[in-house]
């Protein structure tokens, strides 16, 4: 390999990726068994995620399929004993699993409140809290990727559970990059903006879909291979005196005239 370019290796390295069932996390997946790490996928149902650990492995690479609801402290913990037993400690989380009920605050009930604060920061702060101790029990550093949104930093109607989960997530990378920064572990966050995925390609044809893209300085959204580059910075050692940022890929969307 290039020597400039292997800090962005991950050879050697176990990566886990929650919320790998589709969209982010299943391209993170993808990519992370592509720079050579190991890699566990992590769902509430690993029917949905078999398939793609299926893939890796026919392509050469390392992978393994865990069931894991991030908001349940002893669903991750015994994800990680079966993760442990197979490929080792892990050194690489990306914390991606994440949800969103659009809806007016007015109208959010009770649960459609939890359920997206539960998942969104909750899920992140048990994972991170979780693969940390592991970490330091096992005398290794690591890199720990919360999987924050533009949405931390502007707002859009309808999302207002949406928007505070990733906002607090932004702070909580801040705070908890501080605190096991002595541990070697670092803990940085990815902020994406309007990427053309499965779930929303058709939307963004829509008359609504085309003013949001109007509104976006670059005229465009992101295609997921634009995430490459700022998810192999963070997690690998290339980023190695990076903690505690928040990386935002948007194409200038949050810099955008109010």
């Amino acid at each position: 390999m290039n020597e400039l370019l292997q800090p962005f290796s991950l050879e050697g390295k176990v990566a886990l990726v929650t919320g790998a069932s589709s969209g982010f996390g299943r391209h993170f997946a993808t990519v992370l068994s592509q720079a050579g790490a190991k890699v566990v996928l992590a769902a509430r149902r690993t029917d949905l995620i078999q398939a793609e650990a299926d893939k890796i492995l026919a392509g050469g690479g390392e992978a393994l399929a865990v069931t894991m609801d991030v908001t349940s402290s002893a669903s991750i913990s015994a994800a990680l004993d079966e993760i442990e037993a197979v490929f080792g400690v892990v050194t690489i989380v990306i914390n991606n699993a994440g949800i969103t009920i659009p809806k007016l605050l007015l109208d959010l009930s009770d649960d459609d409140w939890t359920n997206v604060i539960d998942t969104n920061l909750t899920g992140v702060a048990y994972v991170a809290r979780e693969t940390a101790r592991r970490m330091i029990a096992a005398d290794v550093g690591g890199s720990i990727v919360n999987i924050a949104s533009i949405l931390a930093e502007r707002v859009q109607k309808a999302l207002t559970n949406y928007a505070a989960s990733k906002a607090a997530v932004v702070q909580f990378t801040k705070t908890a990059a501080l605190e096991l920064a002595q541990h070697n572990i670092r803990v940085n966050a990815l902020c994406p903006g309007y990427f053309n995925t499965d779930l929303n390609s058709e939307w963004f044809k829509t008359d609504e879909g085309q003013a949001l893209i109007l509104r976006i300085p670059q005229r465009r959204t992101g295609t997921l291979i634009e995430l490459n580059g700022p998810l192999l910075l963070l997690a690998s050692d290339a980023g190695s005196l990076m903690t505690g940022s928040a990386v935002t890929v948007d194409g200038g969307h949050v810099l955008s005239e109010l």
